[in-house]
């Protein structure tokens, strides 16, 4: 695996006899959480993985092993594996490198504009990168992004400002206001350079440390 992986299994403690040598491995998004296919693995496909550090899987149909993304360059680099409770299935937690999906989309559960929970948040945060790296016309991500930091640190703080007067008027509002503060945030992460899922690290650190 990467060198940043939490976990590595011993195929010696997983149960392999309930599908003849195969268990259900969940691939999901370690940044994003989006579950992106299922496949199934064998021990040497598990080996394989934990070695290469990318998913490989036991192909049923041609009877043989298959790394995700031999082909089309779609790898899934596993940054973590695990196990659930009756160890007969694993989860791998990847950085894809492309859409999972053999039909081109994100994952094969999902359309790719359709967001469970609160991936949107980033998926949006992978958009207003996009929108920096590549400017488009008549954007107005683009626009702040072309504006500098002076700019977008002056929208945010007004767009505060807004959600603390909300306190006052319809529930709506409120909400409406939220949306434009967040979206601002994640304008003003990007042109600082600090990713979405450092927040939510930091987040996590504290409530670990508050008891």
């Amino acid at each position: 695996m990467s060198a940043n992986q939490e976990t590595r299994l011993d195929p010696q403690t997983i149960d392999w006899r309930k599908l003849d040598g195969l268990v259900p491995a969940v691939v999901q998004d370690s940044r994003s959480g989006r579950i992106l296919m299922l496949g199934f693995m064998n021990r040497e496909a598990l080996e394989r993985t934990q070695q290469t550090g990318l998913a490989t899987f036991w192909s049923r149909s041609r009877k043989k092993l298959w790394c995700k993304g031999e082909t089309s360059g779609n790898y899934l680099q596993v940054r973590s594996a695990h196990t659930d409770c009756d160890r007969d299935s694993v989860l791998l937690l990847v950085d894809p490198k492309g859409p999972a999906c053999h039909k081109g989309t994100t994952s094969c559960f999902f359309e790719d504009q359709e967001f469970p929970g609160l991936e949107f948040l980033f998926y949006l945060s992978d958009l207003i990168r996009r929108r920096r790296e590549t400017p488009v016309k008549d954007s107005y991500t683009s626009k702040l992004f072309s504006e500098g930091m002076a700019k977008i640190a002056k929208k945010l703080g007004e767009e505060a400002v807004e959600v603390v007067v909300s306190a006052g008027q319809d529930r709506s509002r409120s909400i409406e206001e939220t949306a434009d503060l967040i979206y601002h945030l994640l304008v003003f992460l990007e042109e600082r350079g600090i990713r979405l899922e450092e927040v939510v690290e930091e987040l996590k650190r504290r409530h670990a440390t508050d008891h």
